[in-house]
């Protein structure tokens, strides 16, 4: 099992996808990224999830993020399967699915778990930034499905948070007030945040999401 943790360097790999050799580095660019991994093809509830990412594609692409997906099964079957999810789920899958028959990016990224089952790979989401750290990290059991309207949240969060002096409060979404950082002094937040901000507690001060009108 790997012992990746948040803040670390995502592992970089090369690996057969449904779009030909890819470099993980290489494909994400100067941009973000999602890596999912699914237990094996033809699975139904994997086959929804893959169908609602195709379906965000223009949410991602407003986000500078590309999707990478992974199942253990090799790419012909990938292939096969990405015929029925455009067929099931009235959608295009135009984004790669790695083929990791030798499990070698499952076992870099500790997507196999021996109190699961020993040989498929977990339903593992992470989250990669540009400086290629990994920033989300959520492992779901097969019987749920993954939330991608939550991923879009906290890729919002994260791009809003890594250049202002904020965080992002409980079910918060872009546009609603964050939480000004209790690093800044009151002084530098009246410079920071033009449009003031209310102080709930002193720890505790609320600003209008910095790029809303």
């Amino acid at each position: 099992m790997s012992d990746l943790k948040l803040g670390d360097k995502a592992p970089n790999f090369d690996a057969e996808t449904t779009k030909g050799t890819i470099n993980l580095y290489d494909y994400l660019g100067d941009g973000w990224g999602i890596l999912f991994s699914h237990p094996s093809d033809y699975t139904p509830v994997c086959t929804t999830e893959l169908g609602t990412v195709a379906k965000y594609k223009d949410e991602f692409k407003k986000r500078n993020t590309k999707v990478l997906a992974l199942s253990v099964d090799g790419v012909a079957s990938h292939k096969g399967w990405i015929d029925d999810i455009n067929e099931t789920q009235n959608t295009k899958v135009d984004y790669p699915i790695i083929a990791d028959e030798d499990k070698k990016v499952s076992e870099l990224y500790g997507m196999i778990h021996p109190n699961a089952d020993n040989t498929l790979t977990v339903r593992s989401v992470y989250i990669i930034g540009p400086d290629k750290t990994i920033k989300l990290m959520i492992t779901y059991p097969a019987s749920t499905g993954r939330n991608f309207d939550e991923l879009l949240r906290v890729i919002d969060s994260l791009q809003l948070t890594a250049y202002q002096k904020v965080a992002t409060p409980a079910n918060w979404k872009k546009g609603d007030d964050v939480v000004i950082s209790p690093s800044v002094s009151n002084e530098d937040a009246k410079k920071l945040f033009p449009k003031g901000f209310r102080e709930v507690k002193p720890y505790l001060r609320m600003t209008p999401h910095p790029d809303s009108k």
